[in-house]
């Protein structure tokens, strides 16, 4: 049975699916009738985050350029660029094996950005539907779902949830942020 959250909500994933340890996050989203006179390219960007709170290195930046984590288990892969988001379900996806995530990385954060935003006058306010769930890859059940609902007219980036480590455990928190700036307001927040 799927938990649904709301924005803010802080949950442990040992709580609502003990044992949980390989899962995908899927993330999707639909883009409104909107005539901006290009392609609308949104990107899942993956943020490994040490102790400090910040990138432990450039490396443990996950996009479309750099599909996997550095750690030998690759504990986090980036399923690849959709480049349209058409159709249903999961237009982009995470895979995650919280047991191997290496013990420097304490927090994921999971960032969705429109991919020259500004050059195209698009923002998060012509995008609907947006969601990003956890889903438990050995059973494909659908563990947690979180649906935003606010309205981000001018903002070009959102932190959809993290993933974090604490007291032993991984809890998600569905953060549903908006940012202006685009990827790079991320990275200067995360360097």
């Amino acid at each position: 049975m799927t938990i649904t959250l709301t924005k803010g909500q802080r949950i442990s994933l040992e709580k609502v699916a003990p044992g949980l340890s390989d899962v995908f996050v899927g993330l999707g989203w639909d883009v409104k009738a909107t005539d901006t006179g290009s392609d609308f390219d949104l990107d899942t960007s993956v943020f490994l985050l040490g102790a400090s709170g910040k990138l432990i290195s450039d490396a443990h930046l996950i996009f479309y350029n750099n599909l996997t984590s550095p750690d030998p288990e690759q504990s986090v892969k980036h399923g690849g660029d959709n480049l349209t988001g058409a159709g249903e379900g999961d237009d982009e996806v995470i895979k995650i094996n919280l047991k191997k995530v290496p013990s420097d990385v304490q927090t994921i954060v999971v960032a969705v950005t429109i991919h020259e935003a500004e050059a195209r006058h698009q923002n998060f306010g012509q995008v609907q539907s947006a969601f990003v769930r956890v889903v438990d890859s050995q059973t494909d059940q659908e563990v947690l779902r979180y649906d935003l609902m606010e309205d981000y007219s001018t903002e070009t980036a959102l932190i959809m949830a993290e993933l974090y480590f604490k007291d032993g455990e991984w809890r998600l928190n569905a953060v549903g942020s908006g940012y202006q700036g685009g990827l790079q307001a991320l990275l200067e927040r995360y360097k």
